[in-house]
């Protein structure tokens, strides 16, 4: 059946996105994962070209374009050529931090933060994972108390993506340990704050070139200007944006494997064996025929839901759902084209083996696939 989410326009988009990674990120992508950095210029570039920020009003910069299909298609040409950790940087800004500014600042915020965010000089941050504190945001230990017209922030966070680059980090903190759920809030914390300090760069086992970070407050003056939205509603503003950050996650895992299934076909067919391609075997094609029609089916929910949030219509079950079961179906699909390459799957210049432990993370950010079951499990009983 022929795919009907986009239209003529996203196509010709398509074009403008494969262009500039032509150009700008393909020649260097394995650079940057052997660097274990990504050359920060090139967000410039990309936000230029209107690769990702493009949601932002047009008096700061933007396009003030909302349609969710222009970022799938990032994804999937990301995908294309297996630019894994610059598409992970480019949904952290996307999905994640551009969100928390666009529905939580107040006008003054705006005029300072948008525009460069626009333009990408400014890159981002989400800061709520502790190393006590994963994916029960209630465990947040991280402190903020109001000092005249700072904030004082004490506290640790770690694996946090984008944690050196980031010119903005959005921090979430317990303000009020007496208000239960209502004792958070969020606050940003710019790259010179007095008494915010980097730790090192974290050594993951894919993404590489992604830079993820501990981060370190000591006392850290915070100007009571860069409180976001109001305190005591922190808990509930990192609540509410999940579904955006989810669908996120399940836009980049069903473009990667489709783009790793149909390279697999390719190898399949090319690949001489036992006196034939391994496509005249019948085991081969039973394999490859098997992951289409998944992914082919996984397809349907993944449009869906690019719909609906288009719509505004997403709840929080429905991205769970998408996330949970497409991260999952991308790590058992994926697992399944290396076993087809052979020997020739284990090693890093094909891209299999390269998404093989690139996406490995994604059943665990966002929310692992046992919280997401969670989520459902409760709204059922909760029905």
């Amino acid at each position: 059946m022929k795919r009907t989410l986009y239209n003529a326009d996203h196509e010709a988009y398509r074009e403008t996105v494969r262009e500039f990674l032509r150009r700008e990120v393909e020649p260097f992508k394995d650079q940057w994962d052997a660097d274990r950095w990504i050359d920060p210029t090139v967000f410039a570039r990309a936000a230029k070209a209107g690769i990702y920020a493009l949601q932002i009003p047009e008096q700061y910069g933007g396009a003030e374009e909302s349609d969710y299909r222009y970022r799938m298609i990032v994804c999937e040409e990301c995908a294309r050529i297996n630019a894994l950790s610059f598409n992970t940087t480019v949904s952290l800004q996307d999905d994640l931090v551009l969100h928390y500014l666009l529905d939580l600042t107040n006008d003054e915020q705006r005029s300072r933060w948008l525009p460069g965010f626009a333009t990408g000089d400014l890159i981002g941050a989400l800061a709520m994972t502790e190393p006590g504190a994963g994916s029960d945001l209630r465990g947040i230990r991280t402190t903020a108390e109001l000092s005249g017209d700072h904030w004082i922030l004490n506290g640790q966070k770690t694996f946090i993506s984008s944690g050196i680059m980031a010119d903005l980090v959005v921090v979430a903190a317990q303000t009020d340990p007496a208000a239960g759920s209502r004792g958070f809030s969020l606050f940003v914390v710019e790259r010179d704050t007095p008494g915010f300090e980097r730790g090192r760069k974290l050594d993951k086992i894919g993404l590489p070139a992604q830079d993820t970070a501990e981060l370190f407050f000591d006392d850290a003056r915070v100007p009571a200007a860069n409180l976001l939205g109001e305190a005591g509603k922190g808990l509930h503003y990192l609540m509410s944006h999940l579904p955006r950050e989810r669908l996120g996650v399940t836009a980049k895992a069903f473009a990667v494997t489709r783009a790793i299934h149909q390279k697999t076909v390719r190898y399949c067919r090319d690949r001489k064996a036992f006196g034939g391609s391994l496509t005249d075997l019948q085991h081969v094609r039973f394999e490859l025929a098997e992951m289409k029609t998944e992914i082919d089916i996984a397809e349907a929910y993944v449009d869906k839901s690019v719909h609906a949030y288009n719509a505004g219509e997403l709840t929080p079950v429905d991205a769970a759902e998408g996330k949970w079961y497409v991260s999952e179906l991308q790590k058992r699909v994926i697992d399944r084209c290396l076993q087809l390459h052979g020997g020739y799957g284990y090693m890093a210049e094909y891209d299999v083996g390269r998404a093989y432990v690139d996406t490995r993370v994604q059943t665990i950010y966002g929310g692992t696939t046992e919280i997401m079951k969670e989520i459902i499990g409760r709204d059922l009983v909760a029905e």
